[in-house]
């Protein structure tokens, strides 16, 4: 069900209790339900209004099992209230939305498509524009914003899109504003995190780019967030590991020469829904199993406080992994990439890369232009077969 109750998130405030025969009780604002959707749900799906979630609760007979990390204590207090017997346990509806099916990884690609012409034509536009001198962090908003509404498949964009120029783009979650709108100036780096809502899947992409010439500093701090996301992309591990497991992949060629970043290497992702979705990340703290048609992001990142920020994101999903003749001996995962938008080459320090990272830039930028260069203007598509040409 989608809705438009919480800003930027397609879903409307609801509460269920799905019962063990599998029907369920939904409590919801009945105008919010259409005719359509009232047929589709069919006679196992009762509707309650929101004033009759306490009376639906009063009626369960027990044990009825609560997940602490989403239902409100109110819910435990009336279940109680009552002598109602109650397990906990995490949502069991949690772990089969994580698990996109092909119709929704399907959706999700074709949402990426969308959404990666109207970056390559943004990117394509600031690339011109940023060494004039002339932009602002809101100019850059306004104007991704602007060419993501040019597809009639959006419906929002998934987040307030993050604009940070030079000490700005350090900010990990900046928002800017008409207070701390800064002018894009040639020569700084340009964080932008960003995304969209489409009917087919939910987008979330950073990338920085040179708005004129840069220190090597940057550029060598720039490489090594880049091989970190080159790492994960690339990755292969056993069945049953978890995100913790792999999060170490993303940091390894920033510890190396003595840097790191302060937030998760990537979160799940919804298929139209949250750009924020659990149970699954790419972080210390999770330890919940990937498995196949779970999406994340991958986005490993660099923060110089008052100086600049680094961030290179795209989103993933995990999939068997291809078989290696005669050496598997278990079950082995792999990550499959949505996101295909040209990565900002004149930030790359070659020197610092192996064959392996530079093959696998060279492969992922071809498909980049093999899928974007049909769809875009002209003028973008030529800019699109230069910055994709092998380095």
């Amino acid at each position: 069900m989608r809705g438009s109750d919480i800003v930027r998130n397609p879903v409307p405030h609801a509460f269920a209790v799905l019962h063990r025969d599998a029907s369920v009780d939904l409590i919801v604002d009945a105008a919010k339900v259409s005719a359509e959707v009232r047929d589709h749900l069919g006679a196992e799906i009762r509707l309650h209004q929101p004033d009759q979630f306490g009376p639906v609760l009063d009626g369960l007979t027990g044990p009825v099992q609560v997940d602490r990390k989403s239902a409100p204590v109110w819910v435990a207090d009336r279940l109680e209230a009552v002598g109602t017997e109650i397990l906990w346990a995490s949502d069991p509806c949690i772990l089969p939305k994580a698990r996109k099916n092909p119709q929704e990884i399907k959706g999700m690609e074709a949402a990426h498509l969308r959404d990666g012409v109207a970056m390559v034509e943004f990117l394509c536009w600031l690339e011109a524009e940023a060494p004039k001198g002339g932009l602002t962090e809101i100019d850059v908003v306004t104007k991704l914003e602007g060419l993501r509404r040019v597809d009639n498949s959006l419906r929002d964009i998934s987040f307030e899109t993050i604009s940070g120029a030079g000490p700005n783009g350090a900010i990990v979650h900046y928002r800017v504003t008409h207070d701390t709108n800064r002018p894009v100036t040639p020569g700084e780096l340009l964080l932008v995190d960003s995304g969209g809502q489409y009917l087919e899947g939910t987008t979330d992409i950073t990338r920085t780019v040179a708005t004129g010439p840069v220190s090597d500093l940057e550029k060598q701090c720039f490489t090594r967030v880049l091989q970190g996301m080159i790492a994960i992309s690339r990755a292969r591990w056993p069945k049953g590991l978890a995100g913790r497991d792999l999060d170490a992949l993303a940091r390894c060629p920033l510890w190396s020469a003595g840097l790191d970043y302060n937030h998760g290497t990537g979160h799940g992702v919804g298929a139209y829904l949250s750009v924020h979705e659990g149970p699954q990340r790419l972080s210390r703290q999770s330890h919940v199993p990937l498995e196949v048609g779970m999406c994340v992001s991958n986005e490993p990142g660099y923060y110089r406080e008052g100086a600049f920020g680094i961030r290179i994101e795209n989103l993933i999903h995990v999939i068997p992994a291809p078989e290696i003749a005669g050496q598997d001996d278990r079950e082995m995962l792999a990550f499959a990439t949505l996101t295909y938008v040209p990565i900002d080459v004149r930030l790359i320090d070659k020197s610092l890369m192996s064959i392996e990272e530079i093959e696998w830039l060279n492969a992922y930028h071809a498909e980049a232009n093999h899928r974007l260069g049909p769809r875009v203007s002209p003028e973008t598509q030529a800019w699109l077969a230069r910055v994709t040409a092998p380095i």
